[in-house]
């Protein structure tokens, strides 16, 4: 008798390592995925954690460490979904107004999209810890509401007018610097806080043996605790399509002749090869008050033997 695979509602976003998963190249007999439609997956991060809408998705490290503190119904899995990368470069400023470095951050105006934002986290952390920067000293301007409706902005920052726009802030001096992600513009007047941000990233991420990743997949408790198999699998068709990927990479790579192992891998699977930089996260996010503790990584990922 024909039974039909298991189906899970799936948020997942289109990235190099995922493309064979969501194109049907990688694909299992017992387990479907419903994919919903997310061209910017991040919007949706409220939904997974506030609606609990998915039984499989994407989600931001910070969002999914709070969701722990906060007891959401869901288990991180230790896939990376969409490439790591340093964070030094991102905190910037308009060298339009003067120039301003990291020793000058004092009393200025950062502008941020959200408090809780893994990219901010990241940012302040190394802020922080690298150079000395005291972080009550420094005026935060939000611009959205963190994924989890439990955790507000805290006393002290300033929310946005919802009209204004942190791109247009910055240039015209209501922002002193901005911390932009993914979104930075290519933008000459856009120059770097920390100075010479990508040396300085590199040796950072070798003093720490990591590149800082964002998003990992969270799986509902429910789905985790009942159907531990289907978990499994879904684990294993994930990894199936990073290989995919990173085969294609190597052949590309192959052909200009760069040494591949040269290059770090942006999309690291299993606690290990995600352990330093997950377990930096959770101390920059528990020192900037995002969560109560540094959790240990039995605590986000359970007891399953997800290993490559």
């Amino acid at each position: 008798m024909n039974t039909s695979p298991f189906t899970f509602k799936t948020l997942l976003g289109d990235y190099p390592n995922t493309l064979a998963l969501k194109s049907g190249q990688i694909h299992s007999p017992d387990l479907a995925f419903n994919f919903v439609d997310a061209p910017v997956p991040n919007r949706l991060f409220k939904r997974v954690v506030r609606d609990l809408e998915f039984d499989l998705a994407e989600l931001a490290l910070v969002t999914a460490f709070q969701a722990k503190a906060y007891n959401k119904p869901l288990i991180m899995l230790p896939a990376v979904v969409g490439a790591g990368r340093y964070q030094h470069h991102c905190l910037v400023y308009n060298q339009e107004r003067g120039k301003l470095g990291v020793s000058q951050l004092k009393g200025k105006r950062i502008g941020i999209r959200a408090h809780a934002q893994t990219t901010v986290t990241w940012v302040r952390g190394i802020l922080m810890n690298e150079y000395g920067v005291d972080l009550r000293d420094i005026h935060w301007i939000t611009f959205e509401d963190g994924h989890l409706a439990e955790f507000p902005d805290p006393k002290g920052f300033r929310r946005a007018k919802p009209e204004h726009n942190m791109m247009h802030m910055l240039l015209n001096g209501e922002l002193d610097a901005a911390i932009i992600g993914t979104d930075l513009p290519d933008d000459d007047r856009l120059q770097s806080v920390i100075p010479d941000p990508h040396e300085a990233a590199q040796a950072w991420g070798e003093r720490h043996h990591l590149v800082p990743i964002n998003h990992m997949m969270v799986v509902k408790k429910t789905i985790y605790n009942h159907h531990a198999e289907l978990v499994q699998e879904a684990y294993r068709l994930l990894l199936q399509s990073k290989q995919a990927a990173d085969s294609l990479s190597l052949h590309s790579e192959g052909k200009t002749h760069h040494p591949v192992s040269a290059h770090k891998d942006l999309t690291p699977f299993g606690v290990e090869a995600n352990h330093n930089a997950l377990a930096l996260l959770l101390n920059y996010s528990a020192q900037q008050g995002l969560i109560p503790k540094a959790y240990g990584m039995h605590e986000l990922f359970g007891s399953l033997s997800l290993s490559r």
